[in-house]
C-alpha cells in the first residue's frame, strides 16, 4: 500500500459516466495553504467547485450523520464514512468520498496498473481486476469501504477504511473491538514526496477517531518493503508495534493510539 502511484497530468480528469471531478494535477487544490519555511512550496489555484463535485460532495451528508440502516455499507459497521464530512489540512481541503464503480473504476484502475503501485497491490491488469476488487467490498457487509481522497476539488488518492478487529489481520495481532485499518495509495506522481502521505494520513486517522467514537485505536500493515510508506506512517503519530507474516507480504503493523494522538 503504497503512498505513491500514477502520474497526475494538468487537464481535466473525466470519470467513466461523463462526469467530471475537477482540474487535477499537483497545482489544483483550493484551500491549500502555503508550505512551512524551509519545505517545498507550490502555487496554488483558487477553483471554483463544479457542480457535478458538489453533488458529489453532497453524497456524503452532513458532517454529523444521522443513523443508517445496517445494510449501508459502513453504516452499522464504521460508522457511515460517507457522513464524515470534509477535513481542512496543510495542503488544502480533503474528503473520503466512497467509492461508485460505474464513476471512479478507470481512474482507479489506472492507478492500480502503475508498476509503483502494482508491485504491492497486485492489481494491475484490465479494469475487470479492479472492478472484482472493488464488487467485493461493496457487496460486502460493511466490513471495509473503498473511497477515493478528494484534494482541492481533484481525485488524487484511494483508500481502504476497514474493520481490522473483523478482518484477517486480527489473527496476527491482539486486537480490540473497533480498531480500525487503512490501506491507501496516492494516485500522481506530482503528489509523491512532499510530505503528502503523512499529512493525509494523520487527517484521515484523525477524521478516523473523531468519527468512531469506540475506535481506540487506527492500525495499517504496510510491506515492510515498501519503506516510503512505512516511513509515511511513522511521520503521522503511527508507530511500530510488530512484523506480522501476512498472506502475501511481510508486514509492518502500525498503530496510531487515540490516547497519544495529541503527543506524536
Amino acid at each position: 500500500m503504497p503512498p505513491t502511484d500514477e502520474s497526475a497530468d494538468e487537464s481535466t480528469d473525466a470519470c467513466a459516466d461523463g462526469s467530471v471531478y475537477g482540474t487535477t494535477g499537483a497545482n489544483a487544490r483550493a484551500g491549500a495553504v502555503p508550505a512551512p519555511p524551509g519545505g517545498d512550496a507550490e502555487d496554488t489555484l483558487d477553483l471554483r467547485l463544479s457542480e457535478q463535485l458538489v453533488a458529489l460532495l453532497a453524497e456524503g451528508g452532513p458532517t454529523v450523520p444521522p443513523p443508517v440502516p445496517d445494510d449501508v455499507p459502513g453504516g452499522g459497521l464504521l460508522d457511515f464514512p460517507a457522513g464524515w464530512g470534509p477535513v481542512t489540512t496543510p495542503v488544502g481541503v480533503f474528503q473520503l468520498v466512497p467509492v461508485r464503480v460505474e464513476r471512479d473504476l478507470a481512474l482507479i484502475s489506472r492507478w492500480m496498473n502503475d508498476p509503483a503501485v502494482a508491485a504491492f497491490w497486485e492489481l494491475a491488469g484490465p479494469e475487470a481486476v479492479t472492478a472484482a476488487h472493488l464488487r467485493a467490498q461493496l457487496d460486502g457487509d460493511g466490513r471495509s469501504v473503498p473511497c477515493l481522497g478528494v484534494l482541492g476539488g481533484a481525485p488524487m488518492s484511494y483508500w481502504e477504511i476497514y474493520r481490522a478487529d473483523l478482518d484477517p489481520l486480527a489473527r496476527h495481532y491482539p486486537s480490540r473491538p473497533h480498531d480500525t485499518g487503512i490501506h491507501f495509495l496516492v494516485g500522481g506522481v506530482a503528489d509523491r514526496g512532499r510530505r503528502m502521505g503523512t499529512t493525509l494520513l494523520r487527517a484521515v486517522s484523525a477524521l478516523i477517531l473523531d468519527s468512531r467514537p469506540r475506535c481506540g485505536r487506527v492500525l495499517a500493515e504496510p510491506d515492510l518493503r515498501n519503506t516510503p510508506s512505512v516511513s509515511a506512517f511513522l511521520s503521522a503519530g503511527f508507530r511500530f508495534s510488530a512484523e506480522v507474516d501476512l498472506d502475501q507480504k511481510r508486514a509492518a503493523l502500525m498503530v496510531r493510539e487515540r490516547a497519544f494522538r495529541d503527543l506524536l
